[in-house]
């Protein structure tokens, strides 16, 4: 089977900093479908307010920044309320397993019939249940044109490594589905486990017939 790949480039004007696709502009859906492109997991970010109030947003832009010091990062929407409560203040980013759809859903705007329950016994208000929770002291926070850039120092940390993540791709949820194991990265020397943050420029070749199989 031959698979036919379209192909296209885009720049940015200068002057007025809008997105050219093919020297006409490109609109913000037509951006936004190429970045949906990039399937991720789903976070529900959550703090309090200054009344001490839970709040939470679904957000999928979470990042991994560094081991040491621990941080993370997270991009909300510069108009929403989370941006203005999450300013200087700690938050918890809740990394959601597969059975939380409800949960992303009520912080994405969707209210369940039932609320999720809250976890306070931490630096900020969490969830329970998630695949993973990482507790964050602010530590800084950058301009992102539309969005705001939050990176938090990680303080504490759990994880259920018996959940499988949320994920999200195309605008639309979804979960791991079957496993297709990881030939692929096995005697590689930037195997995930063993730790892609070494950027390693050295590469252990694969036998002729795995290669063939990941071919």
């Amino acid at each position: 089977m031959i698979r036919v790949i379209r192909w296209f480039s885009f720049r940015i004007d200068p002057q007025s900093h809008s997105v050219q696709k093919g020297g006409l502009p490109m609109d913000q859906r037509a951006l936004r479908n190429i970045f949906g492109q990039f399937a991720s997991g789903v976070t529900v970010v959550t703090c309090a307010n200054a009344e001490g109030t839970p709040h939470g947003a679904t957000v999928t832009a979470f990042t991994a920044v560094s081991l040491e010091p621990r941080l993370c990062q997270v991009t909300l929407t510069r108009t929403s309320k989370a941006c203005g409560y999450l300013s200087d203040a700690p938050f918890a980013v809740n990394i959601l397993a597969a059975d939380q759809l409800s949960t992303a859903l009520h912080f994405a705007g969707r209210p369940q019939a039932v609320a999720p329950a809250w976890d306070d016994t931490g630096i900020a208000p969490a969830l329970p249940g998630n695949a993973a929770t990482l507790l964050c002291r602010p530590w800084a926070e950058y301009d992102g044109g539309d969005h705001v850039i939050f990176v938090g120092e990680i303080v504490d940390a759990s994880v259920d490594a018996e959940k499988d993540p949320l994920l999200f791709f195309r605008s639309t949820f979804h979960d791991l589905g079957d496993r297709s194991g990881s030939t692929a990265w096995n005697g590689c020397l930037d195997d995930p486990h063993s730790g892609w943050f070494d950027a390693t420029a050295t590469f252990t070749p694969l036998p002729a017939q795995l290669a063939r199989a990941a071919s």
